[in-house]
């Protein structure tokens, strides 16, 4: 059995920079993730995708930000466990857990921190004939590596942040892009686009809104993507790729058991600390949800922080504590 004071369940940027705030505070941690790698979202879905709300970084690399927590944690001594599910949450009378996976390793500690971001997810996929035909065959749903499309031409279908942002790199890489949205105007960051709208202009992206998927086709393999315009008539698109990116439809998985207020497919928290319902469980980034709640990164991080204060008096409910700075004590003084 894995014995540690935190145990983290979700290996994203914000339960690795947990890892980092409770290091802090002399805390020991231990990540589970059912994904084989750490990053979460950020490595699985987009890892070549540019981030530009990160501070201090005015553009940063989804994998680059994950490489980057890994080696701020480096002196904590983190330890994970991946590649397995946490499937069973069981909390002694003592007032501490252990937490049991799919693989049957046994983890006991005093705090849970739950940063699933949006649990167990697969891809919404729209109503389009022949698509399943066609996926691993030039129907993807995440842009793994944008390499692969150098040189292709490739549709995007999608009115939202990674649509937007997707259609702004790929304009560089491949020989054709195509955007396809359903609406009129974007649900994305204006800035990203109004960028669209300009590299449209330019001749760079080729927009087609007030449109929709109708079907897709080819000889074994994609060769063709056919899309209906406002008026019902079709148009047929010549293409190596396509990339509906309608986000992620997000399934609580065995969370759901685990006795805590959820609302819809998040963890209802109280935002003084982001604890649950259940004494010494915490939820912080996108899997948890509060009024006023953002799913950005950012936010993530500050639910860490907050967390981390809080679990360590829950830890240590009769050890006084004084906040520390880094710029004055240095990481290795903690």
């Amino acid at each position: 059995m894995i014995k540690t004071d935190i145990c983290i369940v979700g290996a994203g940027p914000v339960g690795l920079f947990a890892v980092f705030e409770a290091g802090l505070l002399k805390m020991r941690c231990h990540v589970m993730d059912s994904l084989p790698g750490v990053g979460g979202q950020l490595s699985e879905i987009y890892p070549k995708k540019p981030i530009y709300d990160i501070p201090g970084f005015p553009e940063i690399l989804a994998e680059d930000l994950v490489k980057n927590l890994m080696e701020q944690i480096k002196p904590f001594h983190p330890t994970f466990t991946l590649g397995e599910r946490v499937e069973q949450l069981e909390k002694r009378g003592d007032g501490s857990f252990q937490l049991t996976t799919s693989e049957g390793t046994e983890v006991d500690c005093k705090v849970v921190v739950i940063a699933g971001g949006l649990g167990c997810f697969e891809p919404r996929k729209p109503e389009v004939e022949n698509l399943t035909k066609y996926e691993g065959k030039g129907i993807a749903y995440m842009v793994l590596n944008p390499e692969v499309y150098r040189g292709k031409r490739v549709v995007l279908a999608g009115g939202g942040d990674s649509a937007l942002d997707w259609a702004i790199y790929l304009s560089e890489v491949a020989s054709e892009l195509t955007l396809i949205h359903r609406g009129e105007t974007f649900r994305g960051a204006p800035d990203s686009a109004e960028k669209v709208m300009d590299l449209a202009g330019e001749g760079k992206i080729n927009l087609r809104l007030k449109a929709n998927l109708h079907s897709v086709g080819g000889n074994g393999k994609l060769g063709h993507v056919i899309y209906t315009d406002q008026n019902k008539q079709a148009h047929t698109i010549e293409a190596d790729y396509l990339i509906p990116l309608f986000g992620l439809s997000p399934k609580l998985g065995p969370l759901e058991n685990w006795g805590l207020n959820l609302d819809k497919s998040a963890i209802v928290v109280d935002t003084f600390d982001y604890s649950t319902t259940v004494p010494g469980v915490y939820a912080i980034g996108d899997i948890n949800t509060y009024p006023g709640k953002l799913k950005l990164i950012l936010c993530g991080f500050h639910e860490a922080a907050l967390m981390a204060q809080s679990a360590f008096k829950h830890i240590y409910p009769n050890q006084k504590y004084s906040l520390k700075y880094t710029t004055v004590n240095g990481v290795n003084e903690f």
